[in-house]
């Protein structure tokens, strides 16, 4: 490989997956990717509950993959993640990071030292008494749920270099890298997962505005599963097939009729997020919702996604700025990942900062 190398692990609802990536002087590569299934509960609303059975996982899919170092970036992404928009005195990176547990401990709901903390600068102005201030994106997360992530990389026999948001992952795979400044557009990126669903709005790739849903294309499954009285994997592979078709047979309306409510709920989550936005910051509309993520294959929803929030719909490709490399798969096996990629992906690029 030319270059160094870095390598985003996804720990989702559903599987782990993860990306290496090259970074040479003119391109970036992507090496390998690979993903291995989780067992049902392992993993809970994104929040790892059972470090062995996920860490026997990721040892599989390191033997599986051959993935080139043990050295890993993860992300999170749950309920035990808060992200909002704060405005600080300024002080160095330095005084902010050693003070930055005193500064924001009116904005957090819980202790402090029971987090982990980072803040993502935006911008850097002046306020009314004319004061120096910086405002940006505070993210806090449970340090005992990002343990306990940490905790089944470790007993895979793997290291943790660094933890990341992973609506942060999504916003480096898919933010166009020549779209930068305050006159670009405004877009929102929407990453559908199985359990977890990251919308991140970002002008010209500084992001303005972060949510994490607890809800995803497993949601859909069950309530299938439930309705019609099957199997799991029976269920996905009616919602699969049905999609949000109008036109189907007799014997599958009833699923039909579950899977549009499910998507239903789903949708209008999406669209309450992107009002809130728009009605909280006075700035630009969204001129584009880019849809990525296994729960995006869902047919029909990114044309129900754009009647319900009027803004168009693109799907989006976390590969197609990056030359490929000896990866071992196929071209059909690389058009089926790409949705997968996102956050593994924007994870490892995240080693270029």
């Amino acid at each position: 490989m030319a270059g160094r190398s870095a390598i985003g692990l996804d720990i989702g609802t559903s599987g782990v997956r993860a990306a290496e990536i090259s970074f040479g002087k003119a391109e970036v590569t992507l090496e390998k990717f690979g993903q291995v299934a989780l067992p049902e509960g392992a993993v809970r609303d994104g929040e790892v509950v059972d470090p062995v059975a996920v860490g026997e996982a990721i040892k599989q899919l390191w033997l599986h993959t051959k993935f080139s170092s043990k050295k890993v970036i993860i992300g999170v992404a749950n309920q035990k993640v808060i992200v909002r928009q704060v405005d600080l005195p300024w002080l160095s990176d330095d005084e902010l990071k050693k003070s930055l547990g005193f500064q924001v401990q009116d904005f957090v709901p819980m202790p402090v030292e029971h987090a982990v903390l980072d803040f993502f600068t935006l911008e850097e102005f002046t306020n009314e008494s004319g004061g120096r201030m910086r405002r940006g994106m505070l993210v806090a997360a449970s340090r005992e749920m990002v343990m306990n992530s940490v905790h089944a990389v470790q007993k895979a026999g793997l290291s943790v270099t660094s933890v990341d948001l992973s609506s942060f992952a999504v916003l480096r795979s898919l933010a166009a890298p020549d779209n930068l400044g305050m006159g670009a557009e405004v877009e929102a990126l929407v990453d559908v997962g199985a359990r977890v669903t990251n919308i991140v709005v970002h002008q010209g790739g500084a992001p303005r505005f972060i949510r994490i849903l607890l809800m995803g294309g497993q949601d859909l499954t069950d309530a299938v599963a439930e309705r019609m009285g099957v199997a799991p994997p029976q269920a996905e592979a009616m919602k699969q097939e049905i999609g949000l078709r109008t036109d189907v047979a007799d014997q599958a309306m009833i699923a039909s009729r579950v899977i549009d409510g499910a998507a239903a709920t789903f949708v209008d989550e999406v669209r309450g997020s992107l009002d809130y936005y728009t009605a909280s910051t006075g700035s630009a509309s969204i001129s584009r919702l880019v849809l990525t993520g296994g729960g995006s294959r869902l047919a029909g929803l990114a044309e129900r996604l754009q009647s319900t929030t009027r803004i168009p719909v693109t799907m989006g490709n976390p590969i197609e700025r990056l030359t490929m490399g000896k990866t071992g798969l196929s071209p059909e096996q690389i058009s089926f990942v790409q949705p997968l990629a996102v956050v593994p992906v924007g994870l490892a690029l995240g080693a270029a900062r």
